[in-house]
């Protein structure tokens, strides 16, 4: 029988303590061992929150780590170097349209978007509701200029 545990984990700080290690050891699996496999497969996302899934075989004990791409959300709030998103709009920062096809294009892969300009406009949705501006403008003229 083989179990998944999901988990949200800051890239390349996972640790022992809760709520990944108890979940952990009630699947008979070291939590040392898993949290070093978890740090060493998210170290390139150092500082993002990535989704993680851990699916075990209950009675090999045997187990594989997926590492999922970081939420949108992660992704502008890295390119813009902020630590969240702005309620006011009046403070926002700004990325360039360059940060948000790259981002646009690390998303593909797991994006239900038909086209690459649906999923670019996607971005500037999340852009607009984080409160960031896209080269110093509202995200909404990107968006009306693609139509």
């Amino acid at each position: 029988m083989r179990v998944k545990v999901k988990l949200i984990i800051e890239g390349g700080k996972a640790t022992p303590a809760p709520p990944l290690g108890p979940r952990i050891t009630q699947l008979g699996l070291k939590p040392p061992e898993v949290v070093k496999r978890i740090n060493d497969a998210t170290a390139d996302y150092e500082g993002l929150k990535v989704p993680v899934e851990i699916e075990v075989d209950k009675q090999t004990k045997e187990y594989t780590v997926k590492v999922y791409s970081p939420p949108v959300s992660q992704l502008l709030i890295k390119a813009a170097k902020i630590e969240k998103g702005f309620g006011d709009r009046k403070e926002s920062a700004s990325i360039s349209f360059d940060d948000v096809k790259e981002i646009a294009r690390q998303k593909a892969p797991s994006s239900l978007a038909r086209s690459e300009q649906a999923l670019i406009n996607e971005i500037l949705g999340s852009c607009l509701s984080m409160g960031l501006k896209v080269d110093g403008r509202d995200p909404r003229e990107f968006i009306r200029k693609q139509r």
